[in-house]
């Protein structure tokens, strides 16, 4: 129960559909694609799953086959009318809710509606737009505990990003933000070959899980001051890159190498630099 290639192509013919670049707009056309996507996700019969950029419906439907409770949310005006019009075709309507919103926008207390809490119900199954994945999978950590978990499909660069490590090229501040929240691993690649249009970048599917507390007992506001100030100049010593927050004494004193870069430290070496702060930072609101 999902969509071929030719039945995407016919869809957006009929409907006079250009995908739209400012939106991220590359659909899965490949049926065996959002059904791999599902089962990794495992989900089923009872689980609450949230799907960001469902277009035409592909992986909305794969999801809708599974038995889990689905709600869609799509912010394009004509697609929205597409999806629903695919869903009533193949008779998922009864375990699909479409909301037409922008997910970066959203009221997400009010979007999960169905017995919303803090406790990690929701599942995030997505194949996310490019332009929008790193501060939406970081904001929906920082702001949505009610998910638990995401399988998201995402640009490789951007894979690499979220599931980097200290040494890492790929690592920076979406790497430590994923870090303090969760657990994170690759666990599929997907090829351009899948999407219509086909882009010109490999994807990745991307596994986060939600600790059930932060990885490090740390104030975040002052944590990730430290961390964006730290790689906003990634390339410079530590002692020069956050100048104006810690003096070389005070990083030394939180046993950190001033010579190093934020691109070396990790979560427990940024924790600790947050102890050797003063009480409040720069641009903090006290």
């Amino acid at each position: 129960m999902t969509l071929t290639r030719t039945r995407v192509r016919d869809l957006l013919d009929r409907h006079d559909i250009r995908p739209k670049r400012s939106l991220g707009q590359n659909f899965v056309v490949e049926p065996n694609t959002v059904r791999r996507i599902a089962e990794l996700a495992g989900v089923g019969s009872g689980d609450r799953v949230i799907e960001i950029g469902s277009g035409v419906g592909s992986l909305t439907l794969a999801l809708a086959e599974t038995g889990a409770s689905v709600t869609a949310v799509e912010v394009d005006d004509v697609l929205v009318g597409v999806l629903a019009e695919v869903l009533a075709d193949f008779g998922a309507g009864r375990e699909v809710r479409i909301v037409h919103a922008d997910a970066m926008e959203v009221d997400w207390a009010e979007v999960l509606t169905c017995g919303v809490s803090d406790d990690g119900d929701w599942v995030l199954v997505a194949n996310l737009p490019y332009n929008i994945s790193v501060p939406l999978v970081c904001d929906l950590l920082d702001d949505v505990p009610a998910i638990g978990r995401m399988v998201v499909m995402v640009q490789r660069e951007v894979a690499e990003r979220l599931v980097a490590g200290p040494g890492d090229d790929a690592y920076g501040l979406p790497s430590v933000k994923v870090a303090y929240h969760a657990e994170s691993r690759m666990v599929g690649r997907v090829p351009p070959s899948v999407f219509l249009p086909r882009p010109n970048v490999d994807s990745a599917l991307v596994e986060v899980v939600r600790r059930q507390r932060p990885a490090v007992d740390a104030d975040p506001d002052r944590l990730f001051a430290l961390v964006r100030a730290g790689f906003g100049q990634r390339r410079k010593m530590l002692r020069r890159s956050l100048a104006g927050l810690l003096d070389e004494g005070a990083i030394k004193a939180a046993g950190v190498d001033p010579t190093e870069r934020a691109e070396q430290l990790g979560l427990e070496q940024w924790a600790a630099l947050v102890g050797a702060t003063t009480p409040s930072l720069p641009g903090e609101t006290p």
